[in-house]
């Protein structure tokens, strides 16, 4: 018997349904109740081909809510696809009169909410992974109004979890020779940079000095998750405008170069959010270029500072500052500041060391460094190494940053010490550079000397 065969056969068959509920589906009108319904015959089918359909059928349902229907779906997973109180408490009952590993196993199954169940099953569907990233993007929106909703995207995550664990992910290499569908989300799922058209893509593509690495999943086919976008340096780069540009810094052979610069990572997967996917980019790209270009020393980001020019705002409201140093910083206020060379390094000299206080000593809620770019290069084990100053000088960079970027270093034989002690004591792992502008922010904030 030819397996292979029957196999081909038997996703065509499925497919065949699929694509009928979907047709079907565009011709009928839906509300939250129907999709319930096929829920419900979904969790209780028992056979392969019936699930893969069923599946099929509730996504086909489920994309043709209507804002206010799938709220009210998401409500009724939170209510009637919950696990049972009952059942928890006789299983813990059990456990607790026999205390052995197979009513622990009871009291698990017992503990898990329903839902988890009928999302593996829905996730048997052609392209069922996909369409649940995009359904709990569609939750995401919803969490603020409806924070008991928060169970269901707890079931998410541990699933997602599971699903796109490291071992599933394909590392590939994007460059100007990449299918053009592929290069279209690139340019879409850009984040930190906009690119601007096809031309734009290309100057940071098609150069030898350039270098694009994504992850994906053999689920959802060519849906990138996340990429970076690498430049290939001599020295550390402390400006993204030359970069954007095309500039070669120096460059002119991939083999002159002494630097890779991290100047873009991009997640490109709203649904899969606090799905950690750039760590173990960052740390396979460092190992494929290792590999490529083994006179390259120094890896390093150019990352972007958001939210330090809110902070830097509410400092000059709220008394955080000597009188002097708000007196100084009031040549923000001024047109085109940065463009002033006086004033603009005038500037420099207070707001250097006062982002340096920002990125070591302003906490998050968790105790962790209040920036987000921070806590995630500081996580991997990266040290704060240099705080460039016009580093940006786009509409964006002076809005978020006052124009300030940032270098996170790398450095492999570092990187797990550096992880250890940011994990357990929230240190920052910063250099003399960065340590001496920390202290110089003393004297701008309580007037006291540097010691």
């Amino acid at each position: 018997m030819n397996m292979s065969f029957l196999q081909e056969l038997f996703n065509n068959i499925t497919q065949r349904d699929a694509l009928l509920w979907r047709r079907q589906g565009d011709a009928a009108v839906h509300d939250h109740s129907v999709l319930v319904e096929a829920c419900h015959e979904l969790l209780e089918s028992d056979g392969e081909a019936s699930s893969i359909t069923l599946a099929s059928r509730a996504l086909a349902i489920y994309q043709h809510l209507d804002e206010e229907h799938k709220r009210a779906f998401f409500h009724a997973l939170a209510d009637a696809f919950a696990a049972d109180p009952a059942h928890i408490d006789a299983a813990y009952s059990a456990y607790r009169d026999a205390r052995d590993n197979s009513s622990l196993q009871t009291l698990f199954e017992a503990c898990e909410p329903r839902r988890q169940e009928l999302f593996r099953r829905l996730n048997l569907a052609s392209g069922g992974t996909y369409q649940l990233v995009k359904m709990r993007e569609d939750l995401l929106g919803l969490l603020k109004e409806a924070p008991a909703l928060q169970a269901i995207d707890a079931d998410f995550a541990h699933l997602f979890g599971s699903w796109f664990n490291r071992g599933f992910l394909v590392l590939r290499r994007i460059d100007w020779n990449t299918p053009a569908s592929i290069l279209e989300k690139i340019i879409r799922y850009e984040a930190v940079h906009e690119i601007q058209d096809w031309d734009d893509l290309r100057r940071r593509l098609d150069a030898r000095h350039r270098r694009c690495f994504a992850f994906f999943h053999p689920a959802i086919g060519d849906e990138p998750l996340i990429f970076v976008e690498v430049a290939l340096h001599k020295g550390l780069p402390s400006r993204i405008q030359p970069i954007l540009a095309g500039e070669d810094a120096g460059v002119e052979e991939p083999e002159d170069a002494d630097t890779a610069a991290f100047f873009g990572i991009s997640n490109c997967q709203t649904g899969l959010r606090g799905i950690s996917f750039g760590n173990f980019l960052i740390k396979q790209v460092v190992q494929e270029l290792k590999q490529e270009l083994p006179q390259v020393k120094h890896f390093v980001t150019l990352s972007p500072v958001p939210g330090f020019a809110q902070w830097l705002s509410a400092q000059r409201e709220g008394g955080g500052l000597t009188s002097a140093t708000r007196d100084a910083l009031e040549g923000l206020d001024a047109p085109d500041w940065h463009r002033q060379p006086e004033l603009a390094d005038s500037l420099g000299a207070i707001i250097k060391p006062l982002a340096a206080k920002y990125l070591v000593e302003a906490k998050h809620r968790s105790g962790l460094p209040l920036n987000p770019v921070a806590r995630f290069h500081l996580g991997n084990g990266a040290q704060l190494h240099r705080i460039n100053w016009l580093g940006d000088t786009s509409s964006k960079g002076l809005s978020q940053a006052a124009g300030l970027m940032v270098n996170y270093l790398y450095v492999l034989d570092d990187i797990e010490r550096n992880h250890e002690n940011y994990i357990a004591n929230a240190n920052v792992a910063r250099s003399s550079e960065v340590k001496d502008l920390t202290k110089r922010a003393r004297k701008l904030t309580t007037g006291e000397s540097p010691t």
